[in-house]
């Protein structure tokens, strides 16, 4: 099934039916059931701790060769490939050190994540900074790197003027722009709409020539950046925000009369199917796509950019919580759990885009059995839309269950929502032996209750009464 307007809400959940087979999927979740399993025996999940979260090691490294693969597969001989993850999706110093070690890059949108990137050790060369607000002292410490720039604006390309004169940085430096090719089944998540706020929009009127005279004036702009993909968008519409980049490149070298843009950084947003196991569509999807619509793109002559976050660590993090309470509402069975609105935001907000599949364990950690039941899983938030499922069937979760968020990996357990100050959970990553034992490490410690007093002003107490009345 492929989508060529980028529209169909099938495309909001990824690409592929819930009966897919996908041997990795298979893998996948084997690997999941022994995961939780071992983290009830081994106490990291029970009564006194609710909650936890778990990174499947083995599908992240799976997945990282899988990106790889794919470019190769479609670039000539030689071609300098960067894929750089896109931090946003998972903030954690141990997940992006991982990646960093499968041969994976950092793709960086604020000082906090440059320093997450910095910390697990990315190289410069293999970083590249993006966003649409970027300081004078965030361009300075990229220069200053040697860290890629994307521009995103004229005005900061009037800023960048100012401090690339005479500092012998070894940025490289590209613009941004919005083909304008459309937006996809959620709106709010569309980059490549008509009044998107990322980039130079590439159709308004004089916008084009502006591009063009920008890189004519200034040597040092060899990058070329566009971003079109997204959840929700089908992979015609990415491919095509790439090949308006494409024909843009190719005009300002032939006008240039030389090859002055060497490198397009095409950006990431491959959809992620959350409506089954399957991974679908796949990075090797995606590059023959981008092959067949944009050949040129892979003959040797440019270098290229990747920024792909969600569909790199998506299938494999699951959030696990344990059933405080099973009550009845309405005729309709209510599991109460930990895992609510400050694991899961999206879900819970835009249950309709972000929709997330349950899985049923019972109290030891196994595979839960039984007539489905059509129930809701509820979050410990005080709001009555605090609700990870509405209506899903699952062999019923009854008190000391345990209910697990699946394809959480990206954009959940690392963004926490601190609503009724709930503590951020544990992060395990896990990886079987040769026998299936289960082994796992930790990426992030539990947040206690005294450092959400900490967080939350505890130092100035006294600052509000100590004011004149």
């Amino acid at each position: 099934m492929e989508n060529t307007d980028g529209t169909d809400d099938t495309v909001a959940h990824g690409y592929g039916s819930t009966d897919e087979v996908d041997p990795q999927g298979t893998g996948r979740a084997a690997r999941r059931h022994e995961a939780v399993r071992a983290a009830v025996e081994q106490g990291l999940l029970d009564a006194d701790v609710p909650l936890v979260a778990l990174l499947d090691v083995t599908g992240i490294r799976e997945s990282a060769a899988g990106l790889r693969a794919a470019f190769d597969a479609v670039t000539a001989p030689g071609t300098p490939v960067l894929h750089a993850f896109a931090v946003k999706a998972s903030p954690l110093v141990p997940v992006l050190r991982l990646l960093r070690e499968e041969g994976i890059g950092a793709e960086v949108a604020s000082p906090g994540e440059l320093a997450l990137a910095r910390a697990a050790g990315v190289e410069p060369e293999r970083t590249v900074l993006d966003s649409p607000a970027k300081t004078p002292a965030e361009l300075r410490e990229a220069l200053a790197l040697g860290i890629a720039v994307n521009v995103d604006n004229p005005q900061e390309l009037e800023r960048l003027d100012a401090l690339v004169a005479g500092s012998g940085s070894r940025s490289p430096i590209g613009i941004r722009v919005n083909p304008q090719v459309g937006g996809g089944a959620i709106e709010a998540l569309s980059t490549a709409t008509a009044t998107s706020k990322f980039g130079v929009a590439l159709r308004d009127e004089g916008a084009r020539e502006w591009v063009v005279r920008a890189y004519l004036d200034r040597p040092w702009l060899t990058r070329l950046h566009t971003h079109s993909g997204s959840q929700g968008v089908a992979l015609p519409m990415m491919a095509r925000g790439v090949s308006e980049a494409y024909a843009l490149a190719e005009e300002i070298n032939r006008r240039a009369g030389r090859q002055q843009v060497d490198t397009l950084d095409i950006g990431g947003g491959l959809p992620v199917n959350f409506a089954s196991e399957a991974s679908t569509p796949t990075y090797g999807q995606y590059a023959r796509v981008l092959r067949e619509t944009v050949p040129g793109l892979f003959d040797g002559r440019y270098g290229l950019v990747t920024e792909f976050g969600r569909s790199l660590l998506a299938k494999h993090g699951t959030v696990v919580a344990r059933v405080e309470y099973a009550k009845s509402a309405g005729g309709r069975p209510v599991a109460v759990t930990h895992a609510g609105v400050q694991v899961a935001t999206r879900t819970v907000y835009a249950p309709e885009s972000w929709p997330l599949r349950i899985a049923a364990y019972d109290a030891k950690g196994r595979p839960k059995e039984g007539p489905a039941v059509t129930q809701d899983v509820a979050g410990p938030a005080c709001f009555a839309g605090d609700l990870l499922a509405r209506g899903q069937e699952l062999p019923l979760l009854e008190q000391g269950d345990y209910a697990a968020a699946l394809d959480t990996g990206a954009y959940y357990f690392a963004h926490h929502y601190a609503y009724n100050s709930l503590p951020r959970p544990a992060i395990h990553g896990f990886v079987p032996d040769s026998t299936g034992a289960i082994t796992f490490a930790t990426v992030r410690r539990a947040q206690t209750i005294e450092e959400i007093v900490a967080e939350s002003g505890t130092t100035h107490t006294d600052a509000l009464t100590a004011l004149p009345s």
